[in-house]
């Protein structure tokens, strides 16, 4: 294979101080692989701005303006990680021969980018960056990503544990990605449904550059539940399953009540009409929320909505 031309894209949402060190570590990672050969003069790298609302789109114009392999692309609002770097993958197709995703925050380790490129041009249309170990995370992240991938796993879903969004992607997988028309993007479970010769890097997760992340609690569990819902409709069978196991006990229950009447041996007891009550009570809501999930995505995807908006780019 000659040498190809690969795009770097960089999702960004106010990340103004990040972003110094960040295009300064990639644009030198960039340089050596093409000073050794490996890849195209012509890559480049995209920087694209989720409707930050500090200086990172300034910060990329200034970058842009002194190098024009740095290019930029902004989008009219904020729509979310997810939507952002599908932004850039779609920008960036027909304009290099393979894209590599990586966070502005650099977490992920820009020397995995050497090796996911030979692996690619051994033929892999697909490397996942995966880490290495959870060491650096906390007991709580380390407890609920395990049971994350196991639940993912028994629900049938494709997954690649301890991968995120750093990744290579071919010409050819990028146009497989863009005939994906769902709105609600879990980029990670698409990949993996490609059905495309994949590979995987490994690499130490590395501190924070600058800045603070912008993945709380909140959007980290609405992103594992996009994980699930967008690719699994076992959920809605636990909830026939659920009602089925109840009835079964309501049944017994009922059997044990008019034993117990017609021995005149029953005794009023609040407690546990109360327990049963906010049981059932509970088991009702849990499955109207799982319900709710289901029909809220039937009801962005039927609106046929773009996913976002490009206000400006930089690619002169």
């Amino acid at each position: 294979m000659e040498a190809p031309v690969i795009a770097i894209v960089v999702p960004c949402y106010n990340e103004q101080q990040a972003l110094p060190l960040c295009i300064g570590q990639l644009k030198q990672t960039l340089n050596d692989l093409i000073v050794s050969g490996h890849i195209s003069p012509r890559s480049f790298i995209l920087c694209c701005d989720d409707g930050s609302t500090d200086d990172t789109w300034e910060t990329i114009k200034t970058y842009h303006a002194s190098d024009s392999s740095i290019k930029g692309l902004s989008l009219t609002a904020n729509r979310g990680h997810q939507n952002v770097l599908y932004a850039g993958l779609m920008y960036v197709a027909g304009r290099c021969d393979a894209a590599i995703s990586i966070d502005a925050d650099l977490q992920d380790d820009p020397r995995a980018i050497g090796t996911m490129v030979e692996k690619f041009k051994a033929g892999a249309d697909i490397v996942y960056g995966v880490r290495k170990d959870r060491k650096s995370d906390s007991w709580f992240k380390r407890f609920s990503a395990k049971r994350y991938y196991a639940l993912r796993r028994h629900l049938g879903l494709d997954s690649i544990p301890d991968h995120a969004d750093c990744r290579l992607m071919s010409r050819r997988a990028i146009e497989y990605l863009s005939e994906y028309g769902e709105h609600n993007l879990f980029l990670r479970g698409i990949v993996a449904q490609l059905g495309l010769s994949a590979d995987t890097v490994v690499y130490d997760r590395r501190p924070r550059l600058a800045g603070k992340s912008k993945y709380t609690i909140g959007r980290m569990l609405g992103l594992s539940i996009d994980g699930i819902t967008s690719f699994s409709s076992r959920p809605l069978r636990l909830i026939l399953l659920t009602g089925v196991m109840l009835l079964l006990l309501d049944i017994a229950m009922s059997i044990y009540v008019f034993i117990s009447y017609f021995g005149h041996d029953v005794i009023p007891g609040w407690t546990s009409i109360m327990l049963s009550v906010w049981f059932l009570g509970s088991i009702m809501l849990i499955g109207l929320g799982v319900l709710g999930e289901y029909i809220g995505k039937i009801y962005v995807e039927v609106k046929q909505r773009p996913r976002y908006q490009i206000k400006e780019t930089l690619n002169d």
